[in-house]
Parts: structure tokens; sequence; C-alpha cells
């Protein structure tokens, strides 16, 4: 492709430059890359942005106050354009404390629109005729110094965005969606506001696939081999699949092993892993021998009558996702149905005040809903 080359900024005075460039900009396009595959805790590495006519990225390794890209992403008067803004909007917030008012995210208006495919490079291809390369895509972008091909690699995550914006807004006004993803946008702007804690390792091994098959007394070992991989990946700033892969904590945890010359035989244990993390293993597994029994902790469920009640509420919004020919939750976000159930409206202002549920779904759906609800009441 004979595109120019992205404008790298990674320095205060380029990008004092660059926010007095957007400011002018009615709508910008914006992405993220990040070290989630390379890193215990990751952090964004790149912030990419495209007007219609450049490409830009700001370097947040070589930055070390961002502070005045905030006004771009809080100015209610320019459009900043996402694919798959979730993930983007989630970890800027976290690491910058951005807030984003005025956004549009064409992943959601393709999937609102009904489109087969919503993954930016099949979007891409069908709408352009571009192929993207996936070369760089597992790349440690927290690495410097960054090559060429990744610029241009990264580039390509925002330059099309503009003109696909452009094609989508005609395509909903068309078939009426466009309030409808409007407001969808809306709800995505506020994801990231109540973050949730990160989990407790003491207990975050029941996550662990196959964790509850195990006995008690084995689970006491998984606990104790899961803290000391967190503690491994903290200390070597890697992610913890990288130290030890779940499955190989689990059948550890089965076997108890209580030499080195016992963990050769253990599935995906290398002998680079035994010879770096072997003493710490068997330790982990002694203090689990010597801990309480580790018992699945019980989980309150949810009163008959709600879970009876979010069945059909699903049911309604799969049978209306059906006729749509569009994934369910375009119809309805899977927090509004949960918040239904749990405290089902019988007016209009009750619905009302369902934060994710925003003006035009209840202009559209509020009188099925609540004719659903008071049918259950009956």
């Amino acid at each position: 492709m004979s595109l120019p080359p992205p404008t790298l900024i990674a320095d205060a005075s380029s990008l004092a430059v660059l926010v007095t460039t957007l400011a002018a900009q009615p709508v910008v396009a914006v992405d993220t890359e990040s070290n989630s595959l390379h890193a215990y805790r990751e952090r964004v590495c790149l912030i990419q942005f495209s007007t219609s006519d450049a490409d830009y990225i700001v370097d947040p390794i070589a930055l070390r106050d961002l502070t005045p890209l905030a006004t771009l992403f809080a100015n209610p008067k320019q459009q900043k354009i996402f694919h798959a803004a979730e993930y983007d909007i989630v970890t800027m917030r976290r690491d910058f404390g951005f807030s984003f008012v005025n956004l549009f995210d064409t992943m959601s208006a393709a999937r609102t629109l009904g489109w087969p495919q919503v993954g930016l490079a099949a979007i891409l291809e069908t709408q352009f005729g571009v192929k993207m390369d996936k070369k760089h895509q597992r790349s440690d972008w927290k690495r410097r110094p960054l090559t060429q091909e990744q610029l241009d690699y990264a580039r390509l995550d925002t330059h099309y965005l503009p003109a696909l914006r452009d094609k989508q807004i005609e395509a909903l006004t068309a078939t009426g969606s466009l309030a409808e993803a409007m407001e969808e946008f809306e709800r995505l702007a506020r994801l990231g506001e109540n973050p949730d804690p990160r989990p407790d390792p003491a207990l975050a091994f029941w996550r662990v696939k196959g964790a509850r098959e195990l006995t008690p007394p084995q689970a006491a070992i998984l606990q104790a081999l899961y803290v000391f991989r967190e503690q491994q990946a903290d200390r070597q700033d890697r992610p913890p699949f990288k130290v030890m892969a779940e499955p190989t904590l689990l059948e550890i945890a089965r076997r108890a092993p209580r030499s080195v010359a016992a963990l050769p035989g253990i599935p995906g244990m290398t002998p680079e892993q035994i010879r770096r993390y072997g003493q710490g293993l068997l330790q982990a597994v002694s203090q689990g021998l010597q801990a309480p029994p580790q018992y699945w902790p019980h989980v309150e469920q949810e009163p008959d009558e709600i879970l009876e009640r979010y069945d059909r509420l699903s049911a309604w919004r799969k049978t209306r996702a059906r006729a749509r020919g569009v994934e369910s939750d375009v119809i309805l976000p899977k927090t509004v149905l949960w918040a239904l159930a749990r405290n089902p409206a019988r007016t209009r202002e009750d619905l009302a005040a369902i934060s994710d549920l925003g003006p035009w779904r209840r202009e559209l759906y509020g009188d099925e809903l609540l004719k659903l609800l008071q049918e259950g009441r009956g």
C-alpha cells in the first residue's frame, strides 16, 4: 500500500502539536496496543489516531504524561471512532484516567446492521479490498525501538475507520438503526467507570479448569501452586501462563510430587521449568499438604423466581434477535435482563431507572417488556 508513513509522537512538544491538530477535527479514529501477552500487568503501549488525511502513533512508553489527550476524549463535539471499543476504553481509563463521550464503534455498528463478519480484518477486506497482515498481532508492544513494520501495522487499525464510519452511518440511517447504534455507543463509553477489583490469588485458583474436580486436600495444593506461579510471574513481569500452564498445575496438585525426580513425568513440565521452579514447586506442594483442605466456596444462588424471569426474558430476546438477524445482545445487554429479573419493572418510570436501557430501547421494547413481566406476576 502506498500510504504516507504515520507520524510517531514520542515527546511532549510533539504531543502538544498533535493535540492542537486533533482539536480541529470533528472526527478522530482511535485504537490502542497493549502488552497483555508479554507482561504480568499489562499496560497501554501505543495509542493510534487517524483523521481523514493523516495517521499518528503516540508512544506512552516514551511520554510520561498523556493528560493533554484527556480533552479530546471528553469533548462531546468531537466523535471518537473505535473498532471493538470496550478493551480500549477500559484500559485507557485504567492507565490514564480518561473519560469518554461521543463514541462511534464500528464493530458495534456492524453487529447492529447484522453484518455476517464483524472483525476489523474481514470488514476492511470486504469494504475496501484491504488485506491486513497479522504478523505483528502478538508483538511485544512495550519493546523499543519500534520497527517501521510495526508502525505500519498499528496505523492500519485506525486508518480506514473514518471512511468505514461514513459507510456505516449511511447504512444505519437507511435501516432506521442509527439511534439504536448511538445508544449502544453511549453505553460503551461508560465501561470501566467501576472497575472490578483484582482477583485474590488465594481464591482465584478455583477458576482453573478442573479445580472443582479435585479433592479438598488436592485443592489446597493447587491453591499453593497458583500463588507460587503468581509470585513468579509478578517477579519476572511475565503473564502467568508463560511461567506454567494451568493443566500442569492441576496435574501437580493431583500427584503431589515429593521430589524433583518425580517432576519430569508430569505432562507439560519442561527441563527448563524443572531447573527454574522445581524446588519452589515442591515447597508449594509441601505447603498445600500442610494447609487446611479447600472446599468449593458456597455461591448464593439466585431465587427461582428471578431465574425464571431471566429465562423468560432471555427467550424473548433470542426470538427478537433471530427475527432481525442479529446477535441477542444487540437487542438488549445481559445487564438489562438481570436488572429486570431481579427488580421487575411495573412502569415506564421503572424502566428508565435501568442505566443500560436507554430511551430508544425503552420506546421500542418497553411495552413488550412490561407485558412480559406482568404475565410472570400473573
